[in-house]
């Protein structure tokens, strides 16, 4: 037995982004940057372990939306489009910059990068890496959980337990059919969590899930041994919490390890920085500068002086940060000895899109954390929570309190003078999708084909992605036009079905556009009993 426990948590998520309408669409690049850029390398990390001997679990959440995308056809032709565009622009970096060596390097870099993407999605995974990281899970190294359908923010549906049950009941039949599994634990989406919805978790086989630190350490019991232990619920559920100071160790932008200097600097991509005319077929018509994924440039400090990356020097210096939160974590534990009368274990959650995306060296800097946690082991064992509950089945009793990982720790990020419009219409329609499940309680046909759809509509204009982004300001319109366009698509359908009617070819339109979801059956939304 360890002297204490790792508990790594990566969540994989991204809005539902399809547009067949359209040849490109500006949006689809957040699925296939993070593909490239994050999913991608992990696999390959992963596997690098596997490979050396190197004993690791981590807890993997794979969002039902983000399933349905990397799942999809159209959209992983599109992806395989969008390499071949980015190798064609490497091929001319390299030719632009071979009088300028610093630069030269980089670009190679991220050349063989994108190559190696393209090898490893179509000819080891046949344009589907949801089958690497379920092979990975029957390997032994990952637990993949789900979460809530469109990731909804829950707290905001407390009166609206039909709409919970929905998100959470078709999340785990689509875990089903994507991993072949049931899943055991469930990333509450934004860790949102109010009490009594564990109710609807337990209803749905669910063990597990993980809330903030205040969610624990304000929980109605004096929690012993703080959120270094879960809580039992009343019903049997298991919650974890997360360690603050550890988790911003890596994910605060103002004193997490990203923000090193000698990093690479997100911000400042060739699409922005070169010609018009150079850049034009790399990015967006008519002339919308995005990113490329070639960024030259390191952190540096604040100022627009950037220096060239040096992917030597961000090497060392992501060794020394993998270093640091070995010790972190060893100090921590050793300040626990003697408090606890167990070994602690130590939840640290992360958006995965940080590593590799966000933070371009955050990959390998999880590969350098997980070997030396391995040396480590005696002192420091990476594991899941259900092999934690399997070490240390009985718990304390008690429930957390409602608790968020947003800004502030409650609900302001989904619900403020910026998108509180939003909720209205999204209750209205609820209620009235209910309605509609009373109104024609066991359909088939065409109707059968509509009530689904109705309820796509539903679950799609829940997703928390989009009052996020209103609330922060990125994307507004598109994030505005999506809540409108699902909220319209369900009232064409509910007005339709008041006058007997169905408009086949709206329908099948509709249907082809927003097709997540192929086995929703929508009396999910009647009320539960």
């Amino acid at each position: 037995m360890s002297k204490g426990y790792l508990g790594f948590v990566l969540h994989a998520h991204l809005p539902f982004v399809r547009h067949p309408e359209y040849e490109r669409f500006l949006e689809e690049d957040w699925l296939f940057e993070a593909i490239s850029e994050t999913y991608l390398p992990l696999l390959r990390m992963f596997n690098r372990l596997i490979s050396d001997g190197i004993k690791f679990k981590i807890t993997f959440s794979i969002s039902p939306t983000l399933s349905a995308m990397l799942t999809d056809d159209l959209l992983m032709k599109r992806y395989v489009k969008y390499v071949e565009s980015r190798i064609e622009l490497g091929e001319k970096e390299l030719y632009r910059t071979r009088d300028t060596p610093e630069i030269y390097k980089i670009a190679k870099m991220y050349l063989d990068l994108f190559y190696k993407d393209l090898e490893d999605f179509t000819e080891v995974y046949r344009n589907n890496i949801l089958w690497g990281f379920r092979n990975l899970e029957k390997k032994g190294v990952l637990e993949i959980i789900t979460t809530a359908s469109t990731h909804a923010f829950l707290p905001l549906f407390e009166e609206y337990p039909q709409a919970i049950e929905a998100q959470i009941q078709n999340a785990v039949i689509s875990h089903g059919r994507n991993f072949g599994t049931k899943p055991r634990g469930f990333w509450l989406p934004e860790c949102g969590y109010f009490p009594g919805l564990e109710k609807y978790l337990k209803a749905n086989n669910i063990e597990f899930f993980f809330v903030a630190e205040h969610g624990i350490l304000l929980s109605d019991v004096k929690p012993q041994n703080g959120v270094h232990a879960p809580l039992q619920l009343q019903n049997g559920t298991f919650s974890f919490g997360r360690d603050y100071s550890l988790t911003e160790a890596v994910w605060s932008a103002d004193s997490g390890y990203p923000g090193d200097p000698v990093y690479r600097e997100f911000y400042r991509d060739i699409g922005y920085d070169l010609p018009m005319d150079y850049i034009r077929p790399y990015i967006h018509e008519p002339g919308v500068r995005v990113n490329t994924g070639y960024k030259y440039y390191a952190v540096t400090g604040d100022t627009d002086d950037k220096v060239f990356y040096n992917a030597e020097t961000a090497r060392k210096k992501l060794e020394e940060h993998a270093e640091d939160f070995i010790q972190k974590n060893l100090r921590q534990i050793k300040k626990l000895e003697g408090l606890m009368d167990r070994a602690p274990f130590i939840v640290t959650p992360y958006d995965a899109e940080l590593f590799g995306h966000w933070w371009f060296e955050g990959v390998s800097w999880m590969e350098s954390v997980i070997r030396k946690c391995y040396q480590h082991r005696d002192e420091l064992e990476m594991i899941t929570p259900i092999e934690y509950l399997e070490i240390f089945p009985h718990n304390q009793e008690g429930t957390p309190t409602f608790s968020s990982w947003g800004n502030k720790g409650y609900s302001e990020v989904w619900v403020d003078g910026r998108n509180d419009w939003i909720y209205r219409h999204i209750h209205k329609a609820i209620d009235r999708m209910t309605e509609l499940v009373y109104r024609y309680p066991d359909e088939t046909g065409l109707k059968l084909r509509v009530l689904n759809q109705a309820a796509r509509e539903v679950l799609l204009c829940m997703a928390s992605d989009w009052p996020f982004i209103m609330k922060t300001g990125t994307t507004v319109p598109y994030a505005v036009k999506r809540i409108r366009e699902h909220i319209h698509n369900f009232n064409y359908i509910y007005d339709n079905l008041r006058r007997n009617t169905v408009d086949t070819g709206w329908l099948t339109k509709v249907e082809r556009k927003n097709n997540v979801f192929p086995d929703l059956d929508y009396t999910i939304f009647a009320l539960p009993e």
